[in-house]
Parts: structure tokens; sequence; C-alpha cells
């Protein structure tokens, strides 16, 4: 087994708990299927989230789908002028048999159009 790296982003409709936990979970799910993972080939799990996010722990989503045994990490982006409102990104840590050029790396929504080169 490898340890790869999988990205992914989603943008939130609103600042609100409930939301982001049901749209991070939509994007950790996204991430887990298409690359055909289970939660234990999770090594890690970093959360960033842009500074106009305040409602909740991006992690609090991972936690909710059963990923309890998973080390995982909140921080929050730069407050670069222009960035794209309310995104919330995950950098996955996993071991896995692909190769690094099958992994596929997730931007649900309007966030795909942070990384065109790489979203799928």
């Amino acid at each position: 087994m490898a340890v790869r790296a999988v990205r992914g982003a989603v943008q939130l409709e609103r600042d609100e708990a409930g939301h982001m936990n049901q749209q991070v979970a939509a994007l950790l799910t996204a991430v887990l299927e298409r690359n055909g993972l289970t939660p234990d080939d999770l090594i890690s799990l970093w959360f960033t989230a842009i500074p106009d996010l305040h409602s909740d722990f991006p992690a609090v989503a991972a936690r909710g789908l059963g990923i309890t045994d998973v080390p995982l990490i909140c921080a929050q982006e730069l407050d670069v002028e222009g960035a794209m409102p309310r995104v919330v990104r995950i950098l996955a840590h996993i071991e896995s048999d692909r190769p690094r050029t099958e992994i596929t790396h997730v931007y649900l929504g309007a966030a795909a159009a942070l990384r065109k080169d790489i979203a799928q």
C-alpha cells in the first residue's frame, strides 16, 4: 500500500452548521466512493475553511459519518481578496494501491471552478 493524498472542496450556500455538515459529508462521501475507499483507508483528514465560515467545524461532518478513529484537523484558509466565498477544502491522506494518476480529486458544485485542472 502506498500513501496518497486526495483533494476536494465544496462551496456552501450559507454559513449554517447543519448545511455545513450536510455539504462536507457529501464531499467526504464522494471522495471515498470515487476512489474506492472505506474509512479504514483514511490516515488523516485536514479541513480548511474560508474566514467567512463561523458556524461549525467542518470535521464534525466526518464524525457524523462514523469516522471516529482518524486524526482530523481544521484550519482557516488565507483571507485572500477575491477568493470564492464559503468554501471548505479537504486534504485526505489515504492508503491505496492506486497510482497517483488514478486518484480522483473531488470538487463539488461551484467549487469545481477552483481547480479545473484536477476536478473530476
